[in-house]
């Protein structure tokens, strides 16, 4: 029998933790209950990206969109849509569509995007080696195999532009032409998959939906620079993403597109997994390395680089995840294709994940040039609840807070350097109004303390430093010379930190305090918070407005409210322990903070 339809069930990391796997169990239970299950092909993919909006299901050939499924929604996606031909209108992403038509470039959500590194993610079954390469899987490293010399494979990515999407955005081709030209017996290539940004989860998402094409482009790249050997060091709090890839290695083996004599060609190539126990600081690439050798990672003096003398003193290759799934396609479409997406700066797509206060969090993939307006307003669909826009958080705790004047600055490398931020590895955290600065600095150097490795003073001494004295501005503690103290020390990490880590970890400290300048002066000289996240600055009244319905004194754990039945109620401030459970409580909005 040949196959009516397609049921796409997305299997990333967070529609499997809202039930997509029962999701999945109940369409076949259905399938097999109407006697179909022979002519409907359902496949677990990896993350459609629209994670606002998961569980996600989609049906071919029909191309519908179904969102914020359910386990019980698998009765009616069978019998009504499968069976009868009818969509399941309830589940539609747009609602009012009354025939099956709702593909999915019509969502505002995915209008925008490009999908090159996750062009597979969300369309196959990542754990089905046919199904990689029925779309083209491996053909890259055959052309590279039979058809390319090592200088040609390279030639082609320093064509492309390609820059490295880890954080420092190198040039690809560049690196790999060091790696080329490196002496040595031995060489080493290494996927590096430890995703640590507060907030990210790209690489991740990339790995659970396309494990493949990583492999297979460690392993053009062990062509093009002489390596036969590879490790994807990984953080062991990913079990989905490693469960795949060492599947995939496996049938890549298996099919004998890794190991020895690849494809008959005299090409031999390895992958091993190295896990990680999830430092930030081993996103470093020197601190990455010394913990694949079994060492602590810490980072180690630069030169000599990596691509001279790495792993075991050998020439070593190290690009993220989102690098190496950009190479199949720049070697089967052509570098002036891709050098044709983007800016001058920076060709290709950049994945972010959109998160914080938006309406569409997700996995976003769009041209470099794209501007934040138009990721943030038009894919995101702006900001919740109606607040005003305050901020924007790109690079993680590397990066810095971009504000409302510069949304339509085209995003790339150069440009968000030239606003005081980074790309960083693609973390993109939205603030509204009812975020405090001091509040989102203290938070990332807090980060930054319990991630330092300790190995050099300026980032050891000073991040501690640089947090103690936003501890104190948000108490209500702070002075005028703390905020000089910032910068000193944010400075001085700067220049003199060992590493990345400490070198970036002032960045959203200082952004802050150059954008937002007043806010802080408000929690030293006012002392007061205008957010109210601070709570030794923040106190909470009942106004006049209160009708004495009683809600926020249920609510209060502190009893610190009291108050008659249908009379205004006070809020004893001595009792007060400001968790702002009133504020929350009051629907009528006599729950004020000052």
């Amino acid at each position: 029998m040949s196959i009516t339809h397609y049921i796409l069930v997305c299997g990333g990391s967070a529609c499997q933790s809202t039930d997509s796997v029962a999701i999945y169990e109940n369409i076949l239970k259905e399938l097999k209950a109407c006697h179909i299950e022979e002519t409907v092909q359902v496949i677990q993919t990896g993350c459609f990206g629209f994670c606002e909006k998961g569980p996600i299901v989609k049906v071919l050939p029909e191309d519908v969109f179904y969102v914020e499924v359910k386990p019980e929604d698998a009765k009616d996606i069978v019998h009504e849509h499968i069976v009868k031909g009818i969509p399941v209108e309830r589940l539609l992403y747009d609602k009012t569509k009354r025939n099956i038509d709702e593909e999915i470039e019509e969502i505002p959500f995915y209008k925008k995007q490009m999908r090159i590194v996750l062009r597979n993610c969300g369309l196959i079954d990542p754990e089905n080696i046919e199904d990689y390469i029925a779309h083209e899987g491996y053909f890259a490293l055959e052309k590279a195999l039979f058809e390319m010399s090592s200088e040609q494979i390279i030639e082609e990515i320093k064509a492309s532009g390609l820059r490295g999407r880890g954080g420092a955005g190198f040039p690809t081709g560049l690196k790999w032409e060091a790696g080329l030209k490196a002496k040595g017996d031995i060489k080493y290539v290494v996927c590096n998959a430890d995703e640590g940004d507060p907030g990210a989860y790209m690489d991740r998402s990339t790995i659970e939906g396309d494990p493949h094409s990583i492999i297979e482009a460690m392993a053009i790249c062990g062509k093009a620079i002489g390596a036969s050997k590879g490790f994807v060091y990984i953080r062991a709090e990913y079990p989905l993403a490693v469960r795949r890839l060492e599947k995939a290695i496996k049938d890549a083996t298996e099919y004998g597109l890794l190991g020895k004599n690849i494809l008959g060609s005299g090409f031999d190539f390895d992958i091993e997994i190295r896990l990680g126990a999830g430092a930030f600081v081993c996103g470093e690439e020197t601190a990455l390395l010394r913990s694949i050798e079994g060492k602590r990672g810490m980072p180690t003096p630069k030169p000599p680089f990596p691509a001279q003398s790495g792993l075991w003193g050998k020439p070593t290759i190290i690009n993220n995840v989102e690098t190496w799934a950009n190479i199949p396609v720049i070697l089967m479409k052509g570098a002036s294709w891709f050098k044709g997406i983007g800016t001058a700066d920076s060709s290709g797509t950049k994945v972010f994940a959109l998160t914080g206060k938006v309406e569409n969090s997700g996995l976003v993939e769009v041209p470099m040039g794209t501007t934040l307006r138009e990721i943030i307003f038009e894919i995101g669909g702006g900001i919740k609840n109606g607040k005003k826009f305050k901020g924007v958080q790109t690079g993680g705790p590397s990066g810095g807070i971009i504000t409302e004047d510069a949304l339509d600055t085209p995003i790339d490398f150069a440009n968000l350097q030239k606003l005081g931020s980074m790309m960083g590895s693609g973390g993109m955290i939205v603030m509204d109004e009812d975020d405090c600065v001091v509040d989102v600095a203290k938070f990332y150097m807090e980060f930054c303390v319990d991630e330092s490795c300790g190995k050099c003073s300026p980032c050891r001494i000073g991040t501690k430093q640089l947090h103690n004295i936003l501890d104190k501005i948000s108490k209500g503690k702070g002075t005028i010379e703390d905020l000089d103290r910032l910068e000193d020390i944010g400075f001085a990490m700067q220049k003199a930190s060992l590493c990345a880590l400490g070198q970036s970890a002032p960045n959203p400290t200082l952004s802050t305090l150059r954008k937002f300048r007043d806010e802080y002066l408000a929690h030293v000289v006012d002392k007061k918070c205008l957010t109210g996240k601070c709570k030794n600055l923040t106190s909470f009244f009942i106004e006049e407005t209160c009708i004495g319905c009683g809600a926020c004194a249920r609510k209060c754990p502190a009893n610190a409210i009291s108050g008659e039945r249908k009379m205004r109620h006070v809020i004893e401030q001595s009792k007060c322990i400001k968790c702002g459970e009133c504020f929350s409580a009051c629907h009528f909005k006599s729950v004020v903070k000052k």
